[in-house]
């Protein structure tokens, strides 16, 4: 199995890939927030990027939000380029686990895991894109698990509120979860908010490839997931509006759902995901600008409008700027899970569901401030706790890998809480 401990040759802990990014600047700060929590009290990390004068400006950033001088000198700051094969080599050979906050990752991810698995470092993302995700298990999983690699996507807000909500809502149920439905709410402060347009083309390109990513699935060759009890049905128990969450948390729920089935012989679980819309006015705002969306996206002239005008397409909820500090401290998000399923000593294979649970994950602001907890809480659970992990390397899910750690408990005392209703 590839490495959880830094050596000579493998001086850092993490290495932060793309730290100089939107996203990233956040991570770091994360990172150097929570240092104390790595092994032994002590995490070794570093930056990585194309550009080093960026990369000390981010340190320099991280230094004076968190009030600790001494990252500017003690932080190292590497050099890597996606387009410069020998450089990404040179960073993953001294990371234990490398951090990747380089999206769109469908344009820039694949050499990074790539580089990961070849060179024996342990990987994990932020991807909210089915595509990309999907296609690492598919290149990449069987050469993981040779090498004893671990590489796990989707460690943001796409996907480990929704993804270990559903393991955290079945661990509370008290006999056999069948089915959950997954109500997400952000809200946002007298500021306002927005989200940073990065992952609106991420969203452009991801429409725009629906159909490689059903031609990818088929070569998968599995077999449907049986379902237990009764099939899942929308609920309408919250009385609110709400739509299908157009995200990749269906497509992570559903693939952790398969590897706790398939290896560790549990009974699956059917999920749905839904957003909540707010009033009514709203549904008409979503309606035209999702009309217009799917009829631009289509054309490359179409796209090339969408990404250069995120604001006006997106009635100002995506931007190019990205939301402000301020912004962001007043912002956060409710996932509300409504499960059901059969109460021990019931058969799920006889009669309706009798039993329900309600449980609820919420956090600070989704994009920048929890997705670089959860990234980072997975880090630090898979050097502290790499016992727990799945047997063999591989590209998982949050919830495969870390359905028997503590990264609940973590995240919980990080701000990202986990209870029952």
């Amino acid at each position: 199995m590839a490495a959880f401990s830094t050596s000579s040759s493998r001086p850092y802990h993490i290495i932060i890939f793309g730290a100089s990014g939107f996203t990233g600047q956040f991570v770091v700060e994360e990172v150097a927030r929570t240092a104390s929590e790595g092994p032994k009290g002590n995490l070794k990390w570093a930056v990585a990027g194309r550009s080093s004068t960026k990369l000390e400006k981010v340190v320099e950033q991280a230094a004076g939000a968190l009030s600790k001088p001494e990252l500017k000198s003690e932080v190292d700051i590497l050099i890597a380029d996606v387009n410069d094969p020998d450089s990404l080599a040179a960073m993953c050979k001294q990371a234990v686990i490398v951090l990747s906050c380089v999206g769109p990752y469908r344009f820039f991810g694949d050499p990074v895991v790539k580089t990961c698995v070849e060179n024996g470092a342990h990987c994990i993302d932020i991807s909210g894109e089915p595509q990309f995700l999907e296609s690492m298990q598919l290149n990449y999983h069987d050469q993981a698990a040779e090498k004893g690699v671990y590489i796990v996507g989707s460690c943001g807000f796409d996907s480990i509120p929704a993804d270990m909500g559903v393991v955290y809502t079945r661990d509370q149920f008290k006999g056999t979860l069948t089915a959950v439905e997954s109500f997400l709410t952000a809200s946002a402060g007298p500021e306002g908010g927005c989200i940073h347009d990065g992952t609106w083309q991420s969203a452009i390109y991801g429409l725009a490839d629906g159909n490689k990513l059903r031609s990818l699935r088929k070569k998968f060759g599995h077999k449907p997931l049986p379902v237990v009890g009764a099939k899942i049905k929308r609920s309408n128990e919250l009385q609110q509006y709400a739509i299908p969450f157009m995200g990749s948390d269906p497509s992570v729920v559903k693939r952790t759902q398969r590897y706790l089935t398939e290896e560790l012989d549990e009974s699956p679980v059917q999920y749905g995901a839904y957003v909540g819309v707010g009033g009514i006015s709203n549904i008409f705002k979503l309606v035209f600008a999702g009309l217009m969306f799917f009829f631009l996206v289509k054309f490359s002239f179409g796209r090339n409008l969408l990404i250069k005008f995120p604001e006006f397409f997106s009635f100002g909820f995506f931007s190019k700027a990205g939301p402000t500090r301020k912004q962001m401290e007043g912002s956060s998000f409710r996932f509300i899970f409504l499960g059901e399923g059969y109460t021990e000593g019931s058969d799920p294979s006889e009669g309706k569901p009798n039993g329900k649970i309600r449980t609820l994950v919420k956090g600070p602001e989704a994009g920048y401030v929890a997705t670089p907890i959860a990234m980072v809480q997975a880090a630090l659970t898979m050097l502290n706790e790499s016992d727990s992990l799945p047997k063999t390397g591989g590209v998982y899910t949050p919830g495969a890998t870390f359905a028997k750690t503590t990264l609940i408990d973590r995240l919980n005392k990080h701000g990202i809480q986990f209870s029952v209703l």
